[in-house]
Formats: structure tokens, C-alpha cells, sequence
């Protein structure tokens, strides 16, 4: 199955949600950094909170999340759009505890910041403490203290015992303005009930059926879908025009000193490598 996010509405359109399967995505994170289960399952968490962010915008409109707790993964960084695109990394992707603790690998002494760019002439930048370091309740607490909605946030990542990505997925749920007061108590009681999101996914289920899972298929109306992908938005022509802004003496610095450049990207773990040769034409344009 291809990685997809659903929009939904629900209990008479008091709701919206969204639902998404992330598991090519997150495998494909996880084999850019090299990165142990904890570190992928943090990373993978984070991405799938972060894609439904951005299936929240139009057009243009970026997201970027950016976690960090103090625990040993470091800062976990996430960019995504409104094109089912998104890109993530972790400081430190050999991170790998016992039990699998993303809370503790993440840690929570520390802030989830989340910058929207909405084509203004400033982001939006919204920043709450973690709750938990679990991903998802501290998406849960962004949402509903920073954009005063109520939500629920529901994200994980399943292993193979080969430490290779089983699956990936979650969902996001909120009240839209005027709904029932009631209505999000009743979301929270029947999710009481229902069978952990991780062995849901595990059965490789579609976005659909996890909102029919979550919300009841009775209550639910499917709108649209969307694919979604691992798109990182380096480039060979994004780095050689970087080299160029920097000026012919900086270049020239970079022939004596190295002979070279090598520039890497954090999100992709791209490198693009630049000889003496190359160098050289670059610093003529840059005259």
C-alpha cells in the first residue's frame, strides 16, 4: 500500500479529521540516517503529526516542527507542506533503548516548537513544554493550548524484529467551532474502548479504516486523499548558488584551505562534493 493522508469530516460535521499511513515514508527516514528503532520510532512519530500539520495548509504554506527535551535523541526537526511532503531528522539517530522509550529518549525538559509560514511577512511560531516526550500527547497539548483547538493525536511506529519499519501511522481529531461540548468527551470514551493504535496499524490498515476504527464508521464522511512522501528539497542547484552568495574570496579560501567542499544536508543525509576544478567556475561566477 502507498502512503496516503485522508480529510474527513464527522458526527455531522462537528469534526474534522485526518488519518495517514506512513510507512514507506518512515522507512525511507530511517534508512537515509542509519537510524536504531527508538530513534525511528520518535522520528517516524513526529513525521506522521507533522505531515497531517501540513495537509492542514494550502497552496504554498509550509510547517516546520521542531522537538527537543533534553533526552539522549536530542532535537528532533520536521518540515512538511500542503502536498503530502515531509522530511525529518534526528540529532541522534543511533539512539536505541531498552523497552523502546521514546519518552525517555526524547525527554521532557525541554519545548515543541512549531513555525508556520503562511506567505506573511513573518512565520507563525506556536511553543508549548512536552507533556510526555510521546509524541503524541505533546501534539495533543500544542494544539489545544497554542491554537486553542480541541484535539486529539493519535501517531506510532511499529517494528520488525530485524529493527526494519513494520508500520507507520496515526491521526489527528478536532472540534470545529460551534460542535457539542459533548462530542470530543464522546470521541475520548469510545477510543477507551477501542483496540491501541499500534496494533491497528500493525494489520496494515487503510486511513480509512482507522478513522472507521477511532470514530465509528457511522459517524464518519471521507472528503478527500492525498499522497504522501519522503521529498527533501535540497539540490545540486540550491547548493552551487549557496557556494556563490558566499563570494569569490570565501570560495578562494575554500581552493587554498581544502582543495574542496563537501556541503551535507541534515534532512536527507545528502552530500554534494565540489573539486578544486568546480570550485574555480563557481568563484567566476561569483566575481
Amino acid at each position: 500500500m502507498k502512503d496516503y493522508l485522508v480529510k474527513a469530516v464527522a458526527y455531522q460535521n462537528q469534526v474534522r479529521a485526518y488519518a495517514v499511513n506512513t510507512t514507506k515514508t518512515v522507512a525511507e527516514a530511517q534508512r537515509r540516517h542509519a537510524a536504531l528503532p527508538t530513534a525511528t520510532d520518535a522520528l517516524g512519530r513526529s513525521m506522521t503529526a507533522g505531515v497531517i500539520l501540513g495537509a492542514m495548509l494550502k497552496g504554498e504554506e509550509k510547517v516546520s516542527v521542531k522537538i527537543n527535551g533534553g533526552g539522549p535523541l536530542g532535537t528532533i526537526l520536521v518540515d512538511s507542506n500542503a502536498k503530502g511532503e515531509v522530511r525529518g531528522y534526528v540529532s541522534n539517530p543511533q539512539t536505541n533503548l531498552e523497552m523502546n522509550e521514546v519518552g525517555k529518549a526524547v525527554g521532557t525538559n525541554g519545548l515543541l516548537t512549531v513555525s508556520k509560514d503562511v506567505g506573511l511577512m513573518h512565520p507563525f511560531v506556536g511553543q508549548i513544554p512536552l507533556v510526555s516526550g510521546e509524541i503524541g500527547e505533546d501534539y495533543t497539548s500544542y494544539l489545544s493550548k497554542s491554537e486553542q483547538t480541541a484535539s486529539a493525536v493519535g501517531v506510532d511506529v511499529v517494528m520488525n524484529p530485524d529493527y526494519s519499519v513494520k508500520a507507520a501511522g496515526g491521526f489527528i481529531i478536532q472540534l470545529l467551532p460551534g460542535a457539542d461540548e459533548d462530542v470530543m468527551n464522546k470521541i475520548e470514551e469510545r477510543m477507551k474502548g477501542i483496540a491501541p493504535l499500534s496494533s491497528v496499524i500493525a494489520e496494515d490498515c487503510t486511513p480509512e479504516q482507522l478513522l472507521e476504527h477511532v470514530l465509528g464508521s457511522e459517524n464518519v464522511t471521507m472528503l478527500e486523499s492525498m499522497p504522501v512522501q519522503f521529498q527533501c528539497q535540497c539540490s545540486l542547484d540550491r547548493i552551487t548558488n549557496a557556494i556563490i552568495s558566499l563570494g569569490s574570496e570565501e570560495i578562494q579560501d575554500m581552493i587554498q584551505t581544502d582543495g574542496q567542499a563537501e556541503a551535507n544536508c541534515h534532512f536527507c543525509n545528502e552530500t554534494y562534493h565540489f573539486d578544486t576544478e568546480q570550485l574555480e567556475a563557481l568563484k567566476e561566477v561569483a566575481l
